[in-house]
């Protein structure tokens, strides 16, 4: 290996949330797996480090073997419990002061839903629930919609990364707006992740080429015909995205230009 190629791997730098710090950049879910045993070989598979939880949708009172909770490796990967579910600010803030008394962790995925056809999410409860959580403690992570103004105003209030989607939860229908994500990504100085809208592989690619700092997706795997086969190309398609955004992009040109110099051309 050459000593620029050594030099260009190792310039990368974890994922951070505040305290926490991750050498994966894909973040995964937990609902609609076919069963718990399928989840725990997707994740596997994807090499996630970090798995959310919907709170609302967990019977935190089984102790069975049959929990979802004991189906993730909680020595590989850290619970990001979030608020799904929840559409008013209280109701969240409740949700995630019992997940961290439940789990034992201030990572906090938070959701304020305003529709409940779209679920897009109901921007000033968002806010207000953010603010209350960043007072309290939380390192939160607010899903959120692309829209620039309101992740500067979440970053502001103190969260430790911010999630635009990419598409309406579920849709699998990629990266709608491009260009509001690159303005994000540009006035933002903490990270940013595309949650929601991957549909496949090349989707986490767009993102991460774009220059996001990571993606979180469920369905996109959970819905494959072969989920474990789906959640490594995730992983790949994440990786080579980022690899692809740190090597820089050749300019776009729209007339050709001859791939070997005519400069070069013996006898030229």
């Amino acid at each position: 290996m050459t000593e620029q190629a050594t030099h260009s791997k190792s310039a990368d730098k974890p994922l951070t949330f505040g305290k926490y710090s991750f050498t994966s950049r894909l973040i995964l879910g937990t609902g609609k797996y076919r069963s718990h045993e399928e989840m725990a070989a997707a994740h596997e598979a994807s090499g996630t480090q970090l798995v959310t939880v919907a709170i609302r949708r967990v019977d935190l009172n089984d102790k069975t073997n049959k929990s979802l909770l004991n189906f993730i490796d909680r020595k590989r990967c850290a619970l990001l419990p979030n608020t799904a579910a929840c559409y008013t600010a209280k109701d969240a803030v409740l949700t995630a002061r019992l997940a961290r008394e439940a789990l034992g962790t201030d990572l906090i995925k938070l959701e304020v839903i305003g529709d409940e056809k779209t679920l897009f999410p109901d921007t000033p409860a968002l806010l207000e629930a953010a603010e209350t959580l960043v007072k309290e403690g939380f390192t939160v992570l607010p899903y959120t919609m692309d829209d620039p103004v309101t992740c500067k105003k979440l970053e502001q209030i103190g969260c430790a990364a911010v999630m635009p989607l990419g598409a309406p939860i579920g849709s699998g229908l990629g990266i709608r707006n491009p260009y509001n994500i690159r303005i994000i990504l540009e006035a933002a100085k903490i990270p940013v992740i595309v949650d929601a809208g991957v549909g496949t592989a090349s989707d986490a690619a767009i993102a991460m080429e774009l220059g996001c700092d990571g993606v979180l997706l469920n369905t996109a795997v959970a819905a494959a015909r072969d989920t474990v086969q789906m959640a490594s190309a995730m992983k790949k398609a994440v990786e080579a995205g980022r690899q692809a955004y740190l090597a820089g992009r050749m300019p776009k040109k729209l007339y050709a230009t001859a791939s070997s110099p005519l400069s070069d051309l013996i006898g030229s």
